[in-house]
């Protein structure tokens, strides 16, 4: 289990290293690599109310490794809170990158969801052993 949890760990720690590249490159890779152009964001789907798509679902995932690779739930939830925040301010000062509201909401939701249905499926549990 300890090897596991140790993988996970490593996981988590490189896929926010990813995250961090991908944010703070001025332009996208993902569009460089999809369609060979640096201005081109791809979407996975349509953002919903003005909220960031992409953002909701790369927060959520960096959030759900983090929530099985780590113990200490309320640092995790800090850690990515803040990373969360201070990415989308980077885009203030980091050329052919805006900071946007909706992509800011993107990332903080995907932070907060998947705490959240852990939050109430710890609740759910807790009821059913007693």
């Amino acid at each position: 289990m300890k090897i596991f949890t140790n993988n996970l760990q490593l996981i988590f720690k490189l896929s926010n290293i990813c995250l961090i590249i991908l944010y703070i490159y001025p332009g996208s890779i993902l569009g460089f690599f999809l369609y060979n152009d640096f201005s081109n964001q791809p979407h996975i789907t349509r953002d919903f109310f003005q909220i960031s798509s992409n953002h909701i679902y790369a927060f959520s995932l960096i959030s759900i490794l983090g929530l099985f690779a780590f113990k200490t739930k309320k640092r995790l939830f800090v850690y990515l809170f803040c990373l969360s925040l201070v990415l989308e301010l980077f885009h203030l000062v980091i050329p052919n990158r805006s900071f946007q509201t909706g992509d800011l909401n993107g990332n903080l939701l995907g932070v907060i969801i998947p705490f959240f249905i852990r939050k109430v499926y710890e609740i759910l549990f807790k009821n059913k052993k007693e």
